[in-house]
């Protein structure tokens, strides 16, 4: 479950400074914190693996922090290996857990969802996902049980692995290949834009490709006309790609709040929004107050991007920023009031970045390898990182160019 409402549910999340509270929100203090006690610390863990303490189970992320907490506290697997037996709704989430214990080394937790892929309910989401990331040896001979229980399904998956390995037939969903776009220059990739005659995702790739290079001005008299065929959303991708554009939207972006279609009028707005003039600046630290006034978690991450801009101009936005930073329990945001306050008082985060390595959340893990400290408890940390078969690709990417001579 995930708690949408803290107004009625203010007993849900423990106080943000104990040690419930922390583990509950995915703080890197909390991982810190638990490494002192593991014994005091296992209840809690046991029950952020039973529980979603995710404010939004969509972007907000746990379920690694409480692996590592499983493997770090030498904390054993049983209770959630036995929690996944029950075959209870929380099972995937559960799974998950178990899935990244196995890639550190526990046999209990592979064992564990190898006997559930035999028996479990939810056993196709389960094999989908471990042979997503295990290694083959660690799932192929399965297909045996695979083959016998896909016949109690009520639908066949969409995904071709691991079911063609095993020589089951899915419907799958077929794609027509398109060329990559990569090679080609940003003149080229505009004048796919502006063609008439170019396929709906050729656009898409197009406008994703403009989003990972470098601002294209190219691209602004072209956003009026990259709605959907009917006219009534921008295609897929676009926000994206204006974004990238940054301040240099701004003055077409007044024409575009005030066009009648509703999409580009919102677009426009938007741009507007994000690179305010100087005037703008009492009511977004107003704003920003409100907001905690009502402990609204989802959305101060965007008043905090606009008020970043600002720099060192929006001071006295800084205790608010610091109260969702300590506070939130949507740990997905946490990174942007970090990243806000750097903007604007960049003084005294070193223990901010440096608690960041224990973070639940990539973004924030990402930042702290950037900015931490360069002290041998930081380093200590980022090579763990670095190590850490659990670890997020990209995140012992940045952990290892950090640690390069």
């Amino acid at each position: 479950m995930s708690h949408y409402d803290e107004t009625a549910r203010t007993a849900s999340y423990a106080r943000h400074d104990t040690l419930e509270g922390l583990l509950q929100r995915g703080r890197g203090l909390g991982a810190q914190r638990a490494r002192c006690d593991p014994k005091a610390t296992a209840p809690f863990v046991y029950d952020g693996i039973r529980q979603d303490w995710t404010w939004d189970s969509q972007c907000d992320d746990r379920s690694l922090y409480q692996a590592r907490l499983l493997r770090d506290l030498k904390l054993s697997p049983t209770p959630a290996v036995d929690h996944l037996a029950r075959d209870e709704e929380e099972c995937p989430r559960t799974a998950t857990v178990l899935k990244l214990l196995a890639l550190a080394g526990s046999d209990e937790a592979r064992d564990g969802l190898r006997a559930y892929i035999r028996k479990g309910k939810h056993w196709v989401a389960v094999l989908q996902s471990v042979a997503d990331s295990w290694p083959t040896e660690w799932w192929e001979d399965l297909g045996d049980v695979a083959r016998a229980r896909i016949g109690e399904e009520e639908e066949l998956p969409w995904s071709a692995e691991p079911w063609g390995r095993f020589g089951i037939e899915t419907p799958g969903r077929t794609f027509r290949p398109r060329p990559s776009l990569g090679g080609l220059s940003n003149e080229g990739l505009l004048a796919l834009l502006a063609a008439d005659g170019t396929e709906f995702h050729t656009k898409i790739d197009a406008l994703r490709a403009l989003a990972g290079r470098e601002p294209a001005e190219g691209l602004i008299p072209l956003v009026p006309s990259l709605g959907t065929r009917d006219d009534s959303r921008p295609l897929p991708v676009l926000r994206r790609a204006v974004d990238r554009l940054g301040a240099l939207a701004v003055p077409a972006a007044r024409g575009w709040a005030v066009d009648g279609r509703q999409w580009l009028a919102g677009l426009g707005a938007d741009v507007l929004a994000d690179h305010p003039g100087a005037e703008a600046l009492p009511g977004l630290v107003a704003e920003l107050t409100e907001q905690w006034t009502a402990r609204a978690w989802c959305g101060p991450d965007t008043t905090a991007r606009r008020l970043a801009r600002f720099g060192p101009e929006a001071a006295d936005a800084v205790p608010v920023l610091w109260r969702y930073w300590r506070h939130t329990p949507h740990s997905y945001e946490r990174t942007d009031y970090l990243m806000a306050l750097a903007a604007i008082d960049p003084c005294g985060l070193d223990d901010a970045y440096s608690e960041s390595l224990w973070d639940c959340e990539k973004r924030a893990r990402l930042l702290a390898i950037a900015s931490a400290p360069h002290n041998p408890q930081t380093l200590h940390r980022i090579a763990a990182l670095r190590n850490d078969p659990m670890e997020a690709p990209e995140v012992r990417a940045a952990a290892g160019a950090r640690l390069a001579p």
